[in-house]
């Protein structure tokens, strides 16, 4: 897995087509050993091979799904400068809410920007996964 080279925007990654990260939903945030684990409401696009037309009380085609990064040596609010991990109470504490953007500001140093602030993490590429969901 690279650290992140060859992208700026989430929109440049390939697991990202066809989802509007910028309407989608942090639900939870919480460490996995060396992963951070987002558990997030993903707003899909029609072109998305998932997408299917809204259910009656929704605004948009939502799958529950999980943003990890993985290896994560560093979370912090933007800004922080200081370089120490936070833990499992800090990752907890980060709160939930419409996410607006997700870029690489460094190599392998990533800040997600939503209703809970600007939040920097330092690790390996993204993943995004779609969670299976039992009807």
């Amino acid at each position: 897995m690279t650290s992140g080279a060859g992208f700026n925007d989430w929109r440049d990654l390939r697991e990202f087509r066809g989802v509007a990260l910028n309407e989608s939903f942090v639900l939870s945030w919480r460490l996995n050993g060396q992963s951070l684990l987002l558990d997030i409401d993903l707003s899909l696009l029609p072109s998305h091979v998932f997408y299917e037309s809204p259910r009656p009380a929704e605004r948009a085609c939502y799958r529950p799904a999980l943003l990890e990064f993985p290896a994560c040596t560093i979370l912090r609010r933007h800004g922080n400068g200081d370089d120490a991990q936070a833990g499992s109470a800090f990752a907890a504490s980060l709160g939930h809410g419409k996410i607006s953007d997700l870029r690489r500001v460094a190599d392998g140093r990533y800040v997600i920007s939503g209703r809970f602030g600007d939040i920097e993490i330092a690790s390996e590429r993204p993943v995004l996964s779609i969670k299976e969901t039992m009807i």
